[in-house]
């Protein structure tokens, strides 16, 4: 089998690859391009949103939390956060005490740090929250909980 085997053939399935996974690289790269401001509504950007964000990397929320089924898990999912904890109706209210009353001190559970956020920088997490969970992922991640 090996005397069968060339250098010359090694050299073209080398390149032959390449070139092959090259081509699925780029067709995927233009498929998300072309699928991307359809599903991120990015058309719902605010300043809010946008504050919220540089908070949300500011305090590295992404070292506990996951988003969208990226970052750390230590913490739950707060990719359908908005969704879970009551929507327009009640979210911005819950979340609102959720990040004052923190630490819990319950013993035997994970504590989240208080970062002494004021109103309007709560309301803008909350708003980038919110932007997150309206975003079509196709039911990513799949556990609503997280």
């Amino acid at each position: 089998m090996s005397e069968s085997f060339t250098k010359g053939m090694a050299r073209n399935i080398y390149y032959g690859g390449s070139v092959f996974f090259l081509l699925i690289f780029l067709g995927l790269t233009f498929h998300t391009t072309k699928e991307m401001p359809q599903r991120d509504h990015r058309e719902n950007l605010t300043e809010s949103v946008a504050r919220g964000k540089a908070l949300w990397e500011d305090n590295n929320c992404i070292g506990c939390h996951t988003l969208l089924g990226e970052g750390a898990y230590f913490a739950p999912e707060l990719g359908n956060v908005y969704i879970r904890r009551g929507g327009e109706g009640g979210f911005k209210a819950f979340f609102n005490g959720w990040m004052k009353s923190q630490p819990l001190n319950i013993p035997g559970r994970r504590q989240m740090p208080n970062f002494h956020l004021n109103d309007q920088e709560i309301d803008d997490l909350a708003e980038f929250l919110k932007w997150t969970s309206e975003m079509d992922v196709n039911s990513w991640p799949p556990n609503i909980e997280g």
